[in-house]
């Protein structure tokens, strides 16, 4: 008969020397749910709920499992506490560090999960994945899961500018649509809602069968104009502010005023840019044009070996704004090394890749501007702007 193996008496999933209390917290807008694994208290993981936003009953559940902890094992152990990065923001975050606990905040689309057509998926179930999440990662075991790194207060507020533009001007536009698609409909067209005269010509119109503009029409009409021209004033304070915004950000960090000097780059692209993605510290341009989601994705298996392309998992402002300075820069720097390349790659193909090319030479010009608003490398042929 053979001999079992002894087993140990600490749980093999806490069997660490971490030595610390692991909790998980699944928000929702109604209640959020604690799952923690504590020493001595066996493999199965301890639940409990409290209501959403209640602060005290939850620094009050985390002293409940420290002296419950203590009680079974006679020592005294800190608060390990993760969550999914999500609407809450990073507010919860804050307040567990301004408490003396150690969190962290993870992409919820980097833990692993079943494969399988229909998985299971619970608030119960996604607790405990955080916690176990959590214990491979304080193990150092690699590529468990994405910690995020949680920007400063300043740092969220200073790309709350660039997103409210992108926002505001994405309304105009539906605007400005709404307008058109209107008038189209009774035989107009051509008129232009954004120009200063939109009132004088909105009043001379005449539909296709030379009718005046119905008067209901007319009067929505001038209601969505309303409309427009409040967003064109709120549009208008945006940049008002992002301009001080950048002007200000020079005592801290030179980096904006770089961005501006080069040809192609105005001050939404150059705002974008610094508050979205050069203002953080990336060890090597890999992390660069992952945090952008630029990196290519390998598909590797047996003699099968190709790339599927960006893998698209980072920053989308970030990547949609190098894609539009892409394209600006091939037109403003003619000459540039980046600009030769792609006009080189393109012509290798035959003239056909033009939109997976122009993403590569968005990584690249990424990698380029990171050296040189970090290093002050200066990028090969690109041309400032006259003074």
């Amino acid at each position: 008969m053979p001999v079992a193996a002894h087993r140990p008496k600490a749980p093999t999933a806490i069997r660490t020397d971490l030595g610390a209390i692991f909790v998980s917290l699944e928000l929702s807008r109604s209640k959020w749910l604690i799952t923690s694994l504590s020493p001595g208290g066996g493999e199965k993981m301890s639940k409990h709920s409290v209501v959403a936003g209640d602060i005290a009953g939850l620094l009050a559940r985390f002293a409940e499992l420290k002296k419950k902890a203590e009680a079974r094992t006679g020592h005294c152990f800190p608060i390990i506490a993760i969550q999914e990065a999500g609407l809450d923001g990073f507010w919860i975050h804050r307040v567990l560090q301004a408490e003396g606990i150690e969190s962290h905040v993870v992409d919820p689309a980097s833990i692993a999960t079943s494969r399988r057509r229909r998985r299971a998926k619970t608030d119960k179930i996604d607790g405990e994945a955080l916690v176990r999440a959590l214990l491979a990662y304080k193990r150092g075991e690699p590529r468990v899961c994405a910690m995020l790194r949680v920007p400063t207060p300043e740092e969220e507020d200073r790309r709350r500018i660039s997103r409210e533009r992108k926002a505001l001007t994405n309304e105009r536009v539906r605007h400005v649509n709404r307008v058109k698609g209107l008038l189209f409909a009774q035989g107009v067209s051509g008129y232009e809602p954004l120009r200063r005269d939109r009132r004088k010509r909105l009043e001379a119109l005449k539909t296709g069968d030379g009718r005046p503009l119905p008067a209901h029409l007319q009067a929505q009409v001038g209601r969505e104009l309303d409309r427009l021209e409040l967003l064109l004033e709120q549009i208008k304070a945006v940049e008002t502010e992002r301009d001080a915004m950048l002007a200000a950000t020079q005592v801290v960090s030179p980096a904006p005023a770089m961005l501006l000097d080069l040809k192609g780059i105005g001050p939404e692209f150059a705002a974008v840019l610094w508050s979205e993605g050069l203002s953080r510290h990336f060890d090597n341009r890999r992390q660069v044009a992952a945090y952008a989601g630029l990196a290519p994705s390998p598909w590797q298996s047996g003699s099968v070996d190709h790339d599927q392309g960006v893998s698209k998992a980072g920053n989308p402002r970030l990547r949609t704004t190098l894609i539009q300075t892409a394209w600006l820069w091939l037109r403003h720097q003619p000459r540039s090394a980046l600009t030769l390349w792609f006009q080189d790659r393109v012509k290798h193909n035959g003239g056909r890749l033009k939109k997976a090319t122009i993403v590569a030479l968005a990584r690249k010009l990424l990698v380029a501007l990171w050296k040189y608003v970090s290093a002050g490398v200066v990028i090969e042929g690109a041309v400032m702007k006259t003074a």
